[in-house]
């Protein structure tokens, strides 16, 4: 499972997540969701977020994979590095998920996101 948590690169996040998965962001941005009931719900907020979003995702890269007592749920950290479209600027910002994960679909995923980094690299001037 430590390899397959978001995927290899060629498939969608979608065809990992179970049908009826449920996702959430505990530290969301004011006025964002903060739970998602079911992949179709995730997925079609997701898409217009990043539809929205002036950044190209290049990399994700893992820094720590962490077994828990229990067998279904790992804790994964990673940096998703982009570059902010409107600048030029590339960035970095880490991430945390507690991931569940039954029959080798995501059934669960709280995410805990750096919003400070986040921030700075989309107000960042171009290097």
């Amino acid at each position: 499972m430590k390899q397959e948590w978001l995927g290899n690169g060629t498939q969608p996040l979608g065809s990992q997540l179970a049908g009826d998965a449920v996702i959430e962001v505990p530290f969301a941005a004011p006025g964002q969701p903060r739970r998602f009931d079911g992949r179709e719900e995730f997925l079609a907020y997701a898409g217009a977020q990043r539809a929205a979003l002036p950044v190209r995702f290049e990399d994700c890269q893992e820094t720590a994979i962490h077994d828990t007592a229990d067998p279904e749920v790992i804790v994964v950290e990673y940096e998703l590095t982009g570059t902010v479209t409107t600048t030029g600027h590339r960035a970095s910002a880490p991430f945390i998920g507690v991931l569940r994960v039954r029959d080798g679909m995501i059934v669960g995923w709280r995410e805990y996101q750096d919003q400070a980094a986040i921030a700075r690299a989309l107000a960042a001037s171009p290097a």
